[in-house]
C-alpha cells in the first residue's frame, strides 16, 4: 500500500527539503475548478478541504453531505482529466464545533457520525478538533486531556469506516490525523492588537504527549503514528481590515520545539493574505501545511467584481447582469452570515460586505441568484469582447499573463485568475 502523500512530504522534509503543501478550504465551484486546473498544469497534488459546517452528515451550509463533496470534488477532477491520485480531500475542524448547546454525549455522538462519514466518503485527511466545550462541560477552559481523550475516541471511529471502506476499495489510502487548533485572538479583538500570541512551545509539547499517552490509554498506542500535524498559532491572522503577518523572530521558540517530534509538521490556520515570502519562511520553519479558504473567494470576488467594472463600461445598461448590486441585495436580505462580523454605521457595513478580508460573501455568492448573476456576466462579456486597454485598466495582473499566453480573455477564466494569484504565493512557498 502507497504512503499517504503527506507522509510523504515529512520524509522529504527528514532529508532537509523545505516541502510543504497549500491547503484550499473551500466549496466555490469557480476556485475548486481553478485549484484542479492548475493541478494538473503544474503536475502537483492538491489538498482541497471541507470544514464541518460546510459539509456535515446533515448537509452543511452547503447542503452537501461528505459523500456529495466527495462526488463533486472528484467529477470536476475527472472532467479536467486529473487523475484520483493526484488529489487529496481532508475534513477541517471534524468534531463537536456545531453541536456545542448539546450535552456531551449527543453532541460526541453526532462528532462520531460525522467522523465516521468523512472517513467512509473516502477523505484522508482528517482534523480532529475536539476543543470546543459542550453544553455540560464545567467552568472553564478544557483540560489537554479531556480534548485528547474525546480526540482518540473519534479517531478509533475514523478506523472503523477505514476499515468499512477497504471492504469495497482495498487499495484505499490510510488516512492520517491532525490535531490541535489555534489559539484564540487576544482580548478576542484583533483590530486593537499589534501582534498575535504565538502558541508556547509547553503547549505544544503538552498537546503531543497527552494525546500519545491517551492512545495509549485506549488500546490503539499505534495509532499515534497516523499523526501528522499539530495545529498551532504561529502568529498569523487577519480581521476586516488588517493582516498579521509571520515573524519568524515571535515563532522561533515554538518552532525550533519541533524539531524534537521529526514525524510531525505544523498545520498553519488563517494564513490568508500573507505574502509570498512570509509564507515561505513559514514551509522553512515548519508551519508545512498551510490552510487557506477566504482569500480564494475574496480573489475571486475581486476578479468579478473588475469584470462587472468593464460590463458597465462595454454592456448596454439594460442587458448589464448587475452582479455586484445582486450580491449584496442578496447579503442584505439573508444577514446570518455577516451581521455579527461587520460593525459601524450603514456603510462601513456596506463597504465591508464588498471588501472585508473576512470575506463573508463567500457565504452567498454560490446562491442561486448571484449565480445565475455570474452567468449573465460571463455571457455577455462574450458577446461584447474584452478589449486589452480595457482589461489593462481593470486587471493589469491579468493582462500580464494574456501577454505571456498564461491566460485567455476569456471571462471565466479571468474570474478564476482571480483566486489563482492567491494560490500562486502557496505554490511558491511549498512547492519553490
Amino acid at each position: 500500500m502507497k504512503d499517504h502523500p503527506l507522509k510523504v512530504m515529512i520524509e522529504e522534509r527528514k532529508k532537509g527539503i523545505p516541502a510543504g503543501i497549500p491547503s484550499y478550504c473551500t466549496a466555490n465551484r469557480l476556485v475548486l475548478k481553478a485549484a484542479l486546473l492548475r493541478a494538473k498544469e503544474i503536475n502537483k497534488q492538491v489538498l482541497i478541504e471541507a470544514t464541518a459546517n460546510q459539509v456535515n452528515q446533515f448537509g452543511g451550509y452547503t447542503g452537501m453531505k461528505p459523500a456529495d463533496f466527495y462526488r463533486f470534488v472528484r467529477e470536476m477532477a475527472e472532467e479536467i482529466g486529473l487523475p484520483e491520485e493526484m488529489l487529496i480531500l481532508g475534513g477541517d475542524h471534524l468534531g463537536p464545533l456545531t453541536w456545542q448547546d448539546l450535552p456531551e454525549e449527543e453532541a460526541m455522538k453526532n462528532s462520531e457520525d460525522l467522523v465516521y462519514a468523512y472517513t467512509r466518503a473516502g477523505f484522508t485527511k482528517i482534523h480532529l478538533d475536539t476543543s470546543m466545550k459542550v453544553k455540560d462541560d464545567p467552568e472553564g477552559l478544557l483540560s489537554t486531556e479531556t480534548i485528547a481523550e474525546r480526540g482518540v475516541r473519534l479517531y478509533k471511529v475514523c478506523m472503523q469506516a477505514y476499515e468499512d471502506l477497504k471492504k469495497e476499495k482495498p487499495d484505499a489510502v490510510r488516512p492520517v490525523f491532525i490535531i490541535g487548533s489555534e489559539v484564540p485572538i487576544p482580548g478576542g479583538s484583533q483590530e486593537e492588537e499589534d501582534s498575535l500570541a504565538v502558541t508556547k512551545k509547553e503547549a505544544f509539547a503538552d498537546t503531543v504527549d497527552t494525546y500519545k499517552a491517551c492512545f495509549e490509554k485506549a488500546g490503539v498506542a499505534e495509532g499515534f503514528r497516523d499523526v501528522i500535524a499539530v495545529v498551532v498559532q504561529p502568529g498569523v491572522e487577519f480581521g476586516d481590515e488588517q493582516v498579521f503577518y509571520y515573524d519568524r523572530d515571535n515563532a522561533a521558540s515554538l518552532c525550533a520545539k519541533l524539531k524534537e517530534y521529526p514525524d510531525l509538521v505544523f498545520e498553519g490556520h488563517s494564513t490568508d493574505y500573507q505574502t509570498a515570502a512570509c509564507l515561505k519562511k513559514m514551509v522553512e520553519d515548519g508551519i508545512a501545511i498551510l490552510k487557506v479558504g477566504p482569500a480564494l473567494t475574496f480573489g475571486l470576488r475581486e476578479a468579478l467584481f473588475s469584470l462587472s467594472m468593464m460590463e458597465k463600461e462595454l454592456v448596454p445598461e439594460s442587458e448589464q447582469s448587475h452582479f455586484m448590486e445582486v450580491l449584496d441585495q442578496v447579503m442584505v436580505e439573508n444577514p446570518d452570515n455577516w451581521k455579527k462580523h461587520y460593525h459601524g454605521d450603514e456603510r462601513q457595513k456596506a463597504l465591508a460586505r464588498k471588501y472585508s478580508y473576512s470575506d463573508r460573501a463567500r457565504y452567498y455568492i454560490g446562491e442561486e441568484k448571484p449565480s445565475a448573476a455570474i452567468e449573465k456576466l460571463f455571457a455577455n462579456l462574450r458577446k461584447y469582447p474584452l478589449s486589452m486597454n480595457i482589461l489593462h485598466q481593470y486587471m493589469p495582473r491579468q493582462y500580464d499573463r494574456i501577454l505571456e499566453g498564461e491566460l485567455k480573455a476569456d471571462p471565466e477564466e479571468l474570474a478564476m485568475a482571480g483566486a489563482l494569484e492567491y494560490m500562486r504565493d502557496y505554490e511558491f512557498a511549498a512547492f519553490g
